[in-house]
């Protein structure tokens, strides 16, 4: 009697490592006219003169997850290219390329700030001092710029903020170009209180936050917020403890505050300083 034929583990093991291989030669089989196409676009600066050929090349995201890793290196030339648009002054040109290089790669935060930075920053003294070229522009005129080159740079921060929801350094951002470029302090104030509910988050972003409130006269708001936050500065530094406590004090004197009624720091707080 014939036994029963039972294939031997190697032989399994070699049919998955070719069904395996094949899959993979098939993958880059397809990816090959990708990135060849990638990188004719970067190659021939067709980039900024042509992005919804590089859009289509991506092919809504197919290309992003084949070409696997190869997308962070290419990614890092896209951003060597916008950074000579950028010296070039050619801000028509920009916003392509930084669509193209966070679509690369999103992950990366530096890629977000630095492009929300050109666009808030640098394109609107272009745009400027390009449309003031014979005659200089209007107050009106530069807070038109102003405000549609923060719009843009805001849409690319909440896009970067879908990748990062945990950033502290985004929601800092968009604060800082509402407080720099806008001169709105209170929705600079609401994004610096959001920061400053994130883990890792800059240990200024609360004074700021603070002085946001008095410039808007709301001394009593930041003088409950300072202390309500030093009572929780357990884990903090003791500079930023004498900080926020000097602002505390510096408050007490504006809203006049009796002596008797002053804050007074927790025991804790005492103790740690006594023993120092």
């Amino acid at each position: 009697m014939l036994r029963a034929f039972v294939r031997h583990p190697l032989i399994d093991r070699f049919v998955v490592l070719l069904v395996a291989f094949l899959v993979l030669s098939c993958a880059a089989f397809v990816a090959r006219p990708l990135e060849r196409g990638m990188w004719e676009a970067v190659q021939q600066e067709q980039v900024e003169m042509d992005f919804q050929a590089i859009e289509a090349t991506l092919g809504e995201g197919l290309a992003i997850s084949i070409l696997g890793g190869f997308r962070v290196i290419l990614a890092d030339l896209v951003w060597l290219r916008l950074n000579a648009v950028w010296e070039d002054q050619e801000w028509a040109k920009l916003s392509a390329m930084i669509r193209l290089v966070t679509i690369l790669d999103p992950q990366t935060e530096f890629f977000w700030i630095n492009s929300a930075r050109m666009i808030a920053y640098d394109v609107p003294s272009w745009r400027i001092r390009s449309a003031g070229a014979d005659a200089p522009l209007s107050k009106s005129q530069r807070a038109t710029i102003n405000l549609q080159q923060a719009e843009e740079a805001f849409i690319l921060l909440h896009r970067a903020l879908e990748f990062h929801p945990d950033s502290a350094r985004l929601p800092i951002e968009i604060a800082q170009i509402y407080m720099n470029r806008l001169k709105d302090d209170a929705q600079a104030a609401k994004w610096f209180l959001k920061a400053s509910q994130l883990p890792n988050v800059p240990e200024f972003t609360h004074l700021i936050y603070a002085e946001l409130l008095c410039r808007q006269g709301k001394e009593i708001e930041a003088y409950q917020y300072l202390t309500h936050l030093y009572r929780s500065l357990k884990s903090r530094s003791t500079s930023q403890q004498a900080l926020i406590l000097a602002r505390i004090r510096h408050l007490e004197e504006q809203l006049a505050i009796d002596l008797v009624e002053c804050f007074q720091p927790p025991y804790y707080s005492l103790v740690e300083e006594m023993g120092q």
